[in-house]
């Protein structure tokens, strides 16, 4: 049997390996349309902000390690097309210009996903970019070391660009965000992005909110401003984070069922509605075990957890996915924040009889140093008191504290049952009481 996996990041170089270590007879041939498999996209504002100075690091499996697994590779090849009736796929090399077909007995969709760059004039001007792959972060490492770049402006206000905002105050740049709406990071509620704004302006990023980007200008070549609807700003390289789109445009024409963000339609087994094809990662809807509905989670947990059910299944396993919580995290440069389960908003869209909570308590006793304080948001069930959703920020310690919460938000557990669990206490690490006690002890 000869299995086709189109896209080798995470969730297609997930399978593979899982596909190699429950069969050594299956042939398994990737096509990656970049120049790097298997590598953790995350890491990309850190190396490019010089917190770690080896993009290597950022490789989970060497292509040399999966040649010794047996499975083909082939960098900069590009699947243009698929034939669902003949099992065939399209592909072109990126390099020769050579197209070719490949046929196959199972196909797997690990495409992932692209940045938006709005059609802005000016968005071919060098400079104006955006960081999404392996190229686009050794690209701008080395474009941000030349002495004109100082002045840098980024569109969007989501994890990549606080992200980004952090990264280049790290290596000295004058940072600007623009953000259409009205606040930044749009998933978590907005008492957690208030602290998240006050933050990126005590550390000197010039934040703009409900301001709209509309050209960027050059001098010849180079970007040198942005113009928005309010104002305009110096650049000298722009970081274009205005949100992500799937790369399915290609499969439009096979009858793969896709949602409106062209996102793939599959069932809990990354079935497609397609006979032998299967579908993981950033390009799918995923079922979301709160809202009880597709969710559209480009998330490297997620996308991993499906590219290994997907290569059990391609296998000839039956796994089920048991669903994601959207469980999340961001560091917004001294402040770490942490979201799971459902926001307000969710509990207002599905019409849910819900409570909120907010309290802010310190991460350990005041007889051991340094106590720093910790926000948390509870939405949980009015009656039952079932934990829904919990948000938290801080500096330390926030981030880990929503783990828990994701935990028994999986488990259906009350607020009552979560703050009576036998958590750890020492006075370095938390009180008696830890601060996710005192939340759910306070839900009423």
């Amino acid at each position: 049997m000869k299995i086709i996996i189109i896209g080798g990041v995470a969730a297609g170089m997930s399978a593979a390996s899982k596909i190699r270590r429950m069969n050594s007879d299956i042939q398994i041939t990737v096509y990656e349309k970049g120049g790097f498999l298997s590598y953790g996209a995350c890491g990309l504002p850190y190396y490019v902000g010089d917190f770690n100075g080896d993009y290597r690091k950022m490789i989970a499996r060497s292509r040399e390690a999966f040649d010794q697994m047996g499975i083909e590779t082939y960098l900069k090849h590009e699947v243009t097309g698929v034939d669902a009736g003949k099992k065939r796929v399209m592909v072109r090399d990126l390099e020769s210009g050579r197209e070719f077909e490949d046929a196959y007995d199972k196909l797997m969709i690990a495409v992932g996903a692209e940045a938006v760059i709005p059609p802005f004039p000016g968005r071919e001007l060098i400079g104006v970019h955006a960081l999404k792959n392996m190229e686009d972060g050794i690209f701008l490492k080395e474009y941000s070391k030349m002495d004109k770049v100082r002045n840098v402006v980024i569109v969007g206000g989501g994890y990549i660009g606080v992200e980004c905002a952090e990264a280049f105050l790290h290596i000295g740049k004058n940072v600007r965000m623009i953000e259409t709406a009205s606040r930044i990071l749009a998933s978590f509620d907005e008492e957690m992005t208030a602290l998240a704004q006050e933050e990126l302006l005590k550390q000197g990023v010039k934040l703009h909110v409900n301001e709209k980007v509309e050209a960027f200008e050059g001098d010849g070549l180079y970007v040198n401003r942005v113009i928005t609807n309010k104002g305009s700003y110096d650049a000298d390289l722009v970081i274009v984070a205005a949100g992500i789109r799937p790369c399915t445009e290609f499969l439009k024409d096979t009858g793969i069922e896709r949602g409106k963000n062209g996102a793939i339609i599959v069932d809990r087994e990354m079935k497609t509605s397609i006979p032998d094809i299967y579908a993981a990662g950033d390009c799918i809807l995923v079922y979301h075990e709160v809202l009880n509905e597709n969710s559209y989670l480009a998330l490297g947990t997620v996308a991993n957890k499906c590219g290994r059910i997907a290569g059990t299944n391609l296998a000839g396993g039956s796994e089920v996915f048991q669903g994601a919580l959207g469980s999340a995290a961001v560091k917004v440069c001294g402040l770490e924040l942490g979201r799971t389960g459902m926001s307000e908003a969710d509990a207002k869209r599905l019409s849910v009889d819900y409570n909120t909570l907010l309290v802010t308590v310190n991460d350990h006793p005041a007889y051991y140093p340094d106590p720093t304080p910790i926000t948390i948001k509870l939405i949980y069930e009015k009656g039952t008191r079932r934990i829904l959703g919990a948000q938290t920020c801080g500096k330390k310690g926030a981030v880990l504290r929503a783990d828990v919460f994701a935990v028994a938000i999986h488990c259906k557990m009350t607020t009552k049952e979560l703050g009576m669990t036998d958590l750890i206490y020492a006075p370095p690490f938390a009180g008696v009481w830890d601060a996710i006690q005192i939340a759910c002890n306070a839900a009423k």
